[in-house]
């Protein structure tokens, strides 16, 4: 199915302790900036008819609140890390006003994590108010969610598999540092992709800046955009000075069409 016309939200962008850092002074997390105030990393991603969240982050809620979202059809799931699943419990208010479960699409691996974390949605005898949750297990095989085609990319977090996702000529990575040869060849023809670049230094499972840069130029994607951002790679406005054309630091609320 051809995708329709995409409206891509970041609804956080920054790394796992959030920017600014709880108790840092530095530049980044004193700044006026508020390109520098960078919620967990997450996205919307809206057609006319459907409404897709990429993860539940801790600031999930106010992320709702903060977008106006007032429907929700599912939510994708990137991989079980607590940054990226620990709002999940707040998907009821969803639940109150559209009268059915929420529908959650993970691998293996994450539902086993939010079975888990969220068990108490899962009991025999539930208590009233708890979150109405259905579990859609995925790998990566493509499927579709209302009109809406989900193309799932196998990446590496270190030795951790997650999942990126293309919709339409849209792709999005996080926690990544590898990307295997053939699952790249799904990303190529994307018009537009989201990568995280933690900082500059390099880091065990994270995608520095200039490798993300590097990336996004081999697979020929015309317009990069970059997240799940620590206050160690500096001020937003320094860096995306420093970026090749088409290439730009992702910052929290910003909107893009594809």
């Amino acid at each position: 199915m051809q995708c329709p016309p995409l409206k891509i939200t970041f609804l956080g962008t920054g790394t796992s302790s959030g920017v600014p850092m709880i108790g840092c002074s530095c530049k980044v997390c004193s700044s006026a900036d508020n390109k520098d105030k960078r919620l967990r990393s997450s996205i919307l991603v809206e057609s006319e008819n459907t409404t897709i969240v990429v993860d539940t982050t801790p600031d999930f809620r106010y992320q709702m609140l903060r977008a106006g979202v007032k429907k929700l059809d599912a939510v994708l799931f990137t991989h079980p890390h607590k940054d990226h699943i620990a709002g999940l419990d707040d998907v009821r208010a969803f639940n109150y006003f559209q009268h059915k479960p929420m529908e959650l699409y993970a691998n293996s691996l994450t539902e086993e994590a939010i079975k888990r974390e969220f068990a108490y949605a899962f009991s025999d005898k539930k208590y009233p108010g708890i979150p109405n949750l259905s579990l859609n297990t995925i790998d990566e095989e493509p499927f579709q969610i209302g009109d809406i085609p989900v193309v799932p990319i196998l990446v590496w977090h270190l030795k951790m598999p997650v999942l990126a996702f293309r919709f339409g000529d849209f792709t999005y990575v996080t926690d990544a540092n590898r990307i295997e040869e053939d699952e790249k060849e799904k990303i190529k023809g994307s018009r537009a992709m989201v990568l995280n670049a933690l900082r500059k230094e390099k880091h065990i499972s994270h995608f520095t800046l200039d490798e993300a840069v590097a990336m996004v130029r081999e697979l020929g994607v015309p317009n990069g955009y970059f997240t799940h951002i620590s206050h160690q790679l500096g001020l937003h406005a320094e860096i995306n000075k420093s970026l090749p054309r088409g290439i730009a630091l992702g910052f929290d609320s910003q909107e893009i069409a594809v």
